[in-house]
């Protein structure tokens, strides 16, 4: 009975999560998997398109002439039932394609085009060897398929006589060495040694070393480098028949230089103990509890996740740890590495492509059971999870902005449902959608109140930087924030310094005619970044040199106006010239490993100051860290974004929570021009409970989440009267899937209005339960790709997270 395959094509000019059937070639038919990729024909004509097999049958409804699979692009699944299933789920919530969340899931080599070449690695029948190999080690795929000969080549491969190698185009992302195998008994290399003259010492020491060689092979670098074994001397023995050299992939190790002492368990204090039993019992009984970890910054979540990881893999189990910031992944997977050790594998932005394409192997094939990384970890081809642990899940960075616009957290718990596995969402500073959740039980609260070193939280200063330009003082540090890093470094302590944008000054401006240097491509000003001494628009990537004039009034009074890092980096080390600091923001990071670069820097205390963005206000654990110092509390407060406190009161909370981790005892000097905000007035005692009773009471007044699920319709063009009209074409097309009870808000331009020379618009949909709205959004999805090819931008946002 012909097989038939129901596939996902990748059309980019007409996506559909409707799937296509194909049938399936006799000589594909025992290869042939669910989840595999494979390269079908579509349309008229010859094209030929990429497409996901999400399912065999015997059975078609088509009534015509089916067409068939043209080639296997996999030879294994890249997806498993449960990643298939889970791409299904998470188009229809995300409002996206399918194929582009399989290709989400996926890491991006497997994106890239590569050849496969089959090699033999145990003996095979002589007939295929000389018919299909024509008696070579390694043949490229298209000759297995010519042939006719891929059941034979699946069949060895399940008895491991064949490998299949995928040889990247891109050879950056393949990775080799060349392994030497003796091709002679121990007798006859005592017999050639006999005839070699006294001079020969090193054809003497190679053949030592082959006698001594096992079926493992010798590394030829290795060989070269320590025996002093020559290139040439290899290439003769090579000849004579001695030895055998075979160029083979490894994996590529991003942590080869890194050294990870072992650690063992801690004990656990009472807080801890009870969190850690409460989620053994869990896991024990296979419930799909989700936890929320409330615990105050320091009372030891980390150990929690260790230790409740260890049971897990005692079980035969694996294990999934999702991080907010690749800066945070360093000391993470420190703690990790020396816990676990080669259990553990790493899926960052930070790895390069090869990198991160064998650490997504070492997982496929089960040589790795615990998973560190940031949000597409998600997606780790883990099997038999037994526990999902999301590290800081209040943070935005969870959410993706680009299609599929998913967040970690739905999927964690989403996998953790499948696995019927526990979920640990684990922060401080709790979202106000996972605390409300668990105050109905949804989730489930545990709460640590206190440190793990039984140390106080560190007393917090806020200093009122009105006060402090009335005194005449105009830098960007107050008088106590001065005197107080100056006692810190004469005590040989650390600080930790945050501001929150990078770059040297916010803006030019001419101070004759008010001229503000614009980017000609987005509604919103140049950056000035004096490493690089040019302009820079952080939108968009324009770049341009600094005016000396005015380009409006040709005056030559233009000023820096606004404060970055690069700028309070200068302005620090000329008001404390003995200070040696570190600046850590998106321009010095760029670089691969930089950030653990940085972080060992600060770690081995070559530097006393740590001055940095967002990305230092979480997570970091150092020793001497004994003074937190905030430049500028109220940055976030002033960005149209009703999430603006709350995002307010977790940075300054999780920021202060870097001092006084061990035994010296912190401070936190927090500047501000509105210090009565009741944000940072609650931030300042530490006191979350509070901080959520205000906020959940302004959030129910002004119908936002958690009271009110929102949704974001937003269009984009290069004419900006077309795109208006276009927002407004799309409004009537989903009003009549709308009740009353949902609230419109919009259309209106976004708060840039223009970025990347488009003009965007948007609406807002506020509704508590809207059962069409769903199908209504899936209907536009569909209807307006074709609009996509003339230039448009639209985008569905459940749930969005930026409003800027």
């Amino acid at each position: 009975m012909t097989q038939i395959a129901k596939i996902i094509v990748d059309v980019p000019t007409m996506q559909t999560n409707r799937p296509f059937d194909y049938k399936v070639p006799l000589k594909f038919e025992d290869a042939v998997k669910k989840g595999m990729r494979v390269i079908v024909p579509f349309g008229k004509g010859t094209r030929k398109v990429q497409g996901f097999v999400i399912d065999l049958t015997d059975y078609s409804e088509f009534d015509g002439n089916l067409k068939e699979i043209d080639d296997l692009m996999d030879v294994d699944e890249v997806l498993s039932e449960e990643l298939i299933q889970l791409g299904t789920d998470m188009a229809y919530k995300t409002f996206s394609f399918q194929i582009s969340c399989y290709q989400t899931m996926l890491p991006s080599v497997l994106r890239a085009s590569y050849q496969k070449t089959v090699r033999i690695i145990d003996e095979i029948e002589e007939e295929l060897l000389f018919s299909l190999f024509k008696g070579k080690h390694e043949i490229p795929w298209e000759i297995v398929v010519e042939q006719d000969k891929v059941s034979e080549i699946m069949k060895l491969k399940k008895l491991d006589k064949i490998e299949i190698i995928y040889n990247v185009s891109d050879r950056s992302t393949t990775k080799k060495k060349t392994i030497i195998y003796p091709q002679l008994k121990y007798e006859e290399y005592e017999e050639i040694k006999i005839g070699l003259t006294a001079q020969a010492t090193k054809q003497k020491l190679l053949l030592d070393i082959l006698q001594s060689l096992k079926a493992e092979g010798i590394d030829k670098n290795g060989l070269v480098k320590e025996k002093k074994i020559s290139a040439a001397t290899v290439r003769e023995a090579e000849k004579r028949g001695w030895l055998l050299q075979k160029k083979e992939e490894i994996y590529r190790d991003p942590f080869e230089n890194s050294t990870f002492l072992k650690t063992n368990p801690l004990p656990l204090n009472e807080e801890q103990l009870s969190a850690y039993e409460d989620i053994m019992k869990s896991i024990e009984q296979r419930e799909k509890t989700v936890f929320l970890l409330k615990g105050i910054t320091g009372s030891g979540k980390t150990e929690i996740y260790l230790q409740s990881i260890a049971e897990v893999l005692k079980d035969n189990k694996s294990a999934l740890m999702l991080v907010p910031e690749i800066a945070l992944t360093p000391q993470m997977v420190n703690q990790f590495k020396s816990r676990f050790g080669e259990e553990v594998a790493v899926l960052h932005s930070g790895l390069s492509n090869g990198e991160k394409y064998d650490e997504w192997r070492k997982i496929y094939r089960e040589e790795a059971k615990v998973v560190v990384g940031a949000r597409s970890s998600i997606f780790a081809p883990l099997k038999n999870i037994g526990l999902i642990i999301i590290d800081e899940e209040h943070e935005n960075s969870y959410k993706q902005d680009e299609n599929p616009r998913y967040h970690a957290r739905d999927i964690a718990v989403w996998r953790g449902n499948h696995h019927n596995c526990p979920v640990i969402l684990g922060s401080a500073t709790p979202s106000l959608e996972s605390r409300a959740r668990a105050s109905k039980n949804v989730y489930k609260l545990i709460e640590l109140k206190k440190r793990a070193n039984k140390k106080p939280l560190p007393e917090v200063t806020l200093v009122d930087m009105r006060e402090e330009v009335k005194k005449g003082n105009r830098s960007s540090f107050s008088e106590l924030l001065k005197k107080e890093i100056k006692n810190r470094i004469d005590r040989n302590e650390q600080c930790v310094l945050l501001l929150n944008r990078r770059g040297y000054s916010s803006f030019v401006m001419c101070r004759e005619c008010g001229f503000v240097l614009p980017c000609p491509n987005c509604d919103i000003s140049l950056t000035l970044h004096m490493d690089t001494k040019t302009m820079k628009c952080h939108y968009c990537g324009h770049e341009e040199n600094i005016p000396n004039r005015c380009p409006q009034c040709q005056s030559a009074s233009i000023r820096y106006y606004g404060t970055g890092t690069q700028k309070i980096e200068e302005e620090l080390q000329a008001l404390i010239p003995e200070a040696k600091i570190i600046r850590m923001d998106v321009d010095t990071t760029r670089k691969k490993g930089a950030h653990e670069k940085l972080l060992k820097k600060f770690g081995s205390k070559k530097a006393n100051i740590l001055l940095g963005t967002q990305m230092i206000a979480k997570g970091l654990d150092f020793p001497d860290v004994t003074l937190v110092g905030v430049l500028n509390a109220d940055t976030a407060l002033s960005l149209p974004d009703f999430r603006s406190s709350e995002k307010t009161f977790q940075l300054l909370t999780q920021v202060s929570g870097r001092s006084g981790r061990a035994e010296l005892e912190g401070k936190v000097i927090v500047q501000s021009f509105n210090p009565e905000h009741y944000s940072i007035q609650l931030a300042q005692t530490h006191r979350y409970d509070l901080f959520y009773k205000k906020e959940m009471n302004l959030r129910r007044s002004s119908q936002y989440p958690p009271y009110y699920f929102i949704l974001r319709v937003s269009v984009s063009h290069e004419n900006e009267l077309k795109a208006a009209k276009k927002m407004n074409e799309i409004i009537e097309f989903i009003r009549p899937a709308i009740s009353n009870q949902a609230i419109v808000l919009g259309p209106t331009p976004k708060s840039i209005a223009r970025t990347k020379n488009k003009y965007h618009y948007q609406v807002l949909i506020k509704y508590k339960h809207e059962p069409a709205l769903y199908e209504k959004l899936h209907e536009l999805l569909l209807l307006t790709q074709k609009d996509l090819q003339k230039g448009w931008s639209i985008g569905i946002d459940p749930e969005p997270t930026n409003f800027i």
